[in-house]
């Protein structure tokens, strides 16, 4: 049973104790070791993402880089939210797990002590608080992905807008789409709340970036919230609002692996995993998320396609 599946049907009770955590771990996993059928090794690192395309896609890649490196892989791609794949990772059903800096701190620390703006001290301070489950956080990526608020070029041009400030004077009459998640989120509802005192007429629950983009182009959304390397911000019909008084915090591209994974593999897998960090950037990523979610390539296709363009693994053929 794929542990997506497990998840999903018993979110409500993942932290409800021992007994649970067990029984998921002793179901049979039916998920590919890096995208090729057939069963796994049982210490096989099991390389996780959340539910959008971007984190199928860098877990895709860590995960293809670890296997080249000579290490078992089990990709179990779109497993969740945060809500889900965090208490995985906690629980050690998962061993690494492409976050994001900023993020993944105010999750776990949601008013942390430190200038969010700084990688550094983020990190720092993730690092602390990801010990206690016995996880550590690799080097980040250049690579930074932060929520962002978009509009379509029409209502940008007849508003006047380009920060996030100029909502302000028209919020009240508009349609915020956004993450089920958002209202929740110190960086979304209620960070722009509370930076920009912006508080929209009506909330719009789209659980996917193609939902929203959808949203916004038929009108049924004003206003969107999307990912700044999101693809669809190639295609020039879409502006993305400038974060004029920073409430987004630095959002690199971090990998968060087990001190399990690592005692096993040692420096095989850092070194792996190292090397794609070092060679991510923003908009790299963006390239990449507009050939998987506009041109409609394959994930793991466009992840192996990456690493060969790198020299992480061969080129095949």
């Amino acid at each position: 049973m794929p542990l997506r599946r497990i998840f999903r049907a018993r979110v409500a009770a993942i932290l409800a104790g021992a007994l649970f955590v067990a029984a998921l771990a002793s179901c049979q996993s039916a998920a590919s070791t890096a995208g090729r059928a057939g069963n796994t090794p049982r210490r096989a690192v099991v390389v996780a993402s959340f539910n959008f395309p971007e984190s199928e896609l860098l877990a895709a890649i860590y995960g293809l880089a670890i296997e080249h490196a000579g290490i078992p892989v089990r990709l179990e791609l779109n497993l969740g939210p945060r809500e889900i794949v965090q208490p995985a990772l906690e629980q050690g059903l998962v061993n690494l797990v492409p976050e994001y800096l900023g993020s993944a701190l105010a999750s776990l620390e949601p008013t942390p002590a430190v200038a969010m703006s700084d990688p550094a001290a983020v990190r720092r301070e993730l690092a602390k608080l990801l010990a206690r489950w016995h996880v550590r956080v690799l080097a980040p990526a250049r690579a930074r992905d932060q929520n962002g608020l978009v509009v379509t070029r029409a209502i940008a041009r007849r508003l006047g807008l380009r920060k996030v400030s100029d909502l302000a004077r028209v919020a009240g009459r508009m349609t915020l789409g956004g993450p089920p998640e958002c209202p929740a989120r110190p960086y979304c509802v209620p960070g722009l709340r509370a930076v920009y005192g912006l508080r929209f007429a009506r909330f719009l629950a789209l659980e996917t970036e193609r939902q929203r983009v959808a949203a916004l182009r038929d009108g049924v959304a004003n206003v969107a919230v999307l990912f700044t390397t999101d693809g669809n911000l190639a295609t020039g019909d879409l502006v993305p609002l400038s974060d004029n008084r920073g409430l987004q915090p630095a959002e690199n591209v971090v990998p968060v692996v087990s001190a399990t994974a690592v005692r096993r593999y040692g420096k095989r897998l850092l070194d792996a995993v190292n090397a794609v960090s070092a060679r991510l950037t923003s908009d790299g990523l963006t390239f990449l998320n507009w050939r998987i979610e506009v041109a409609g390539k394959n994930v793991l296709a466009e992840a192996r396609g990456w690493l060969e363009r790198h020299g992480i693994v061969p080129r095949q053929g």
